[in-house]
């Protein structure tokens, strides 16, 4: 599916390093590895163990960080961020990491995820005076530190963060230390790693192969990493909960080439693919995939049908940003921009179209109508994922419930509106096996709520979505 249509978008990716004097253009690599994570904005903090610097801008990491940007960033500790695009206006102010100075230092902080019960908090910290200039979540967990009566900056930020509910993956850093945090139920991802005598972390572990670095484990739900030039500390500030990881990371969001939890996302991919196949059976000629996501579980499901996978849709990597279109004829017309199909492979076949998901079916309804243009007689749109019914809180922008087309629509009407020959969705039994997680319970320590409408967290009556927060920046 494509992202750039706004449907379905990735909060963020952040990444840190400690202990390394090219701190600043290591984090840069592993920027540029979690870029798929976010296009709007990206920054990076570097500490020389006096003071904090940082170079933010709004773009894609090589646009920020042009020819000598990065120069002048002297130091061994660094933290970064990538953040994503979305229909809504933003602004540099809300550009990550977010920097803080005080009379008694300063502090960076690069978050992933959504706080739902941040307009609580932010209620409750401006009766007490505090005053915010950004309308980011992040900016909450500062205040609260800021705040609290705690007498070391580890034990006013474990208060801090026993506060929040939600999904969040913090790294904050302060002149002399990088702090590491995981929300308790581990609903974003996090991983260590370490390179030479550095240790880094970062949402994907595919930044670690860009940089030469050793996985060494994920980051638990609940834990606490402080690290400084003495090594790490492992401590915790919350007993971790039910773990409910985001199961769009191993569906969409992630990169193929990265693992979580020790599970390689392209091989969970390929057994989506597979289960699809147990669940349906479809007379075709050739199988395809819309590209990047949905490659791997397209060729899952060619080897476990014996129907030939080819590529019918090939993606043209040097279009602008089609969100930016103001009218949804032209965000439509962008994926013609985007997606073009091979002819040859398609003319005169039955196809079957293999995607990781539909959000509101507009892109959907269009990559159909391409393969039908190009010959295709039939076209059958296979989805290795659930209907997603439901909102997320936790960071992923995905529509309100009015413009979730599986919410409003039975799969037929939805097979109709996208003008597919036939419409099958994975079962949520079947994507949790083909996962692999070895979690107990029927949920296997994923996160459901956009299938099921079971969230694994409190949601505030107040909580705004993350599409809404865009919309009002």
């Amino acid at each position: 599916m494509l992202a750039e249509l706004r449907g379905l978008n990735e909060e963020c990716g952040v990444f840190g390093i400690w202990g390394d004097p090219n701190a600043a253009q290591i984090t840069y690599y592993g920027l540029h590895a979690l870029q798929h994570r976010g296009q709007e904005g990206a920054g990076i903090v570097v500490t020389d163990g006096k003071s904090l610097q940082a170079v933010k801008g709004e773009g894609l990491v090589s646009e920020v960080f042009s020819t000598g940007k990065l120069d002048h960033l002297k130091g061994s500790g660094a933290i970064g961020h990538v953040r994503y695009a979305t229909a809504g206006g933003s602004g540099i102010e809300n550009v990550q990491p977010l920097m803080f100075r005080s009379s008694t230092g300063s502090l960076a902080i690069a978050h992933n995820g959504n706080l739902v019960n941040a307009n609580h908090l932010k209620k409750h910290l401006e009766r007490q005076g505090s005053i915010f200039q950004t309308s980011s979540d992040t900016e909450v967990l500062a205040h609260l530190i800021k705040k609290s009566g705690y007498a070391t900056f580890e034990q006013r930020a474990k208060n801090a963060l026993s506060l929040l509910k939600g999904a969040y993956a913090f790294i904050m850093m302060t002149e002399d230390e990088m702090t590491v945090a995981l929300d308790p139920n581990g609903l974003r991802p996090l991983s260590l790693g370490k390179l030479g005598d550095a240790w880094v972390i970062a949402s994907e572990t595919c930044a670690f192969d860009i940089i030469g670095a050793e996985y060494i484990r994920s980051v638990e739900p609940g834990e606490f990493l402080v690290i400084n030039d003495e090594g790490m500390k492992v401590d915790r500030f919350a007993f971790p909960a039910k773990r409910a990881i985001c199961t769009m990371e191993y569906v969409y969001f992630s990169r193929p080439d990265s693992d979580i939890d020790g599970i390689n996302i392209h091989t969970a991919r390929k057994r989506l693919g597979k289960e699809l196949a147990n669940e349906v059976e479809i007379e075709a000629d050739v199988v395809t995939g819309v590209p990047d996501s949905s490659i791997s579980a397209a060729i899952g499901f060619s080897e476990a049908t014996g129907i030939p996978y080819e590529l019918g849709l090939i993606k043209n990597r040097y279009v602008g940003r089609t969100f930016i279109q103001p009218s949804q004829d032209l965000r439509e017309r962008g994926v013609k921009m985007k997606l073009s199909p091979v002819r040859q492979v398609v003319n005169g076949k039955r196809v079957v179209m293999v995607d990781d998901s539909i959000v509101r079916g507009t892109t959907s309804r269009r990559i159909v109508t391409l393969l039908k243009e190009a010959g295709a007689t039939e076209v059958h749109v296979v989805i290795s994922s659930p209907p997603i019914k439901n909102p997320c809180f936790y960071g992923i922008d995905i529509s309100s419930s009015e413009e979730l087309i599986a919410s409003n629509n039975s799969i037929e009407e939805m097979r109709e509106i996208i003008g597919a020959d036939s419409l099958t969705f994975l079962s949520v039994e079947g994507m949790v096996r083909a996962i692999g997680r070895t979690d107990e319970g029927p949920e296997a320590g994923h996160c459901l709520a956009c299938f099921t409408n079971n969230y694994p967290t409190e949601i505030f009556t107040d909580t705004i979505l993350p599409y809404k927060k865009e919309l009002t920046r």
